[in-house]
């Protein structure tokens, strides 16, 4: 239990300090984050304190789906985004392709890799996650189809917004289902006999997000969140 409690802190501040690079990067972030970005920018709040917020909310959308939460969902709301937030305040922007490319890759393979071990702790869904796998439970819509639904309007609300959607956008879509999936065969869940069992979630978001193939929670469904 010890090392499952340690991985899924890790994990968690993992993903948000991948995020964080991803933003400072500037070439576009993942559909929830640019959601956090423009509400960020129209309250004067910070993204991180926002993700924070917006994961509560979307807890709340769990009551009619009838969704329970875990350990898991209430870790994701409580450090993922404070993480995003400390990491923003110690890593300024950046200028130049080169160096923009280079936190956009960094963020992106932390975030996969930070997914694999937080979900590997087995402690339950993120909100986002378990939004779009009650919506397929209650409604008996697949998988990618929640999730799509779901990251689309928060991806188009966010741009709107003002948040940030490029090319990182698509890179992140593109890459984090096939690196998610590599991450989550490597950490399997750790029992508390400390073998190994491999976990590898369904796909269709959590990746949940999008046209990437991630675990639920995992990539398949967002992160981040």
């Amino acid at each position: 239990m010890t090392r499952r409690i340690l991985a899924l802190i890790v994990g968690l501040a993992l993903y948000g300090a991948g995020d964080a690079l991803a933003i400072r990067a500037g070439l576009g972030v993942d559909p929830w984050t640019a959601f956090a970005q423009g509400l960020s920018l129209h309250t004067g709040i910070g993204v991180g304190w926002i993700t924070n917020f917006v994961g509560l909310l979307v807890l709340l959308l769990w009551i009619p789906l009838r969704q329970r939460p875990g350990m898991g969902t209430v870790a994701n709301i409580l450090l993922l985004g404070t993480v995003m937030q400390a990491t923003l305040a110690i890593v300024p922007p950046v200028e130049g392709i080169v160096v923009q490319f280079a936190l956009l890759i960094g963020g992106t393979l932390l975030v996969a890799l930070a997914t694999g071990i937080y979900i590997g702790a087995g402690f339950g869904p993120g909100p986002r996650d378990g939004l779009m796998t009650g919506m397929n439970t209650r409604l008996g819509w697949p998988i990618w189809v929640c999730r799509a639904i779901v990251e689309l309007t928060v991806l188009a609300i966010g741009w709107l917004l003002g948040g940030t959607v490029g090319i990182g956008t698509v890179i992140f879509a593109l890459a984090i289902g096939p690196l998610v999936h590599l991450s989550m065969a490597r950490f399997a869940r750790v029992r508390h006999d400390g073998s190994a069992e491999a976990s590898i979630a369904q796909s269709p978001i959590e990746g949940d997000s999008t046209a990437q193939t991630c675990p639920r929670q995992d990539s398949n469904l967002q992160p981040s969140d």
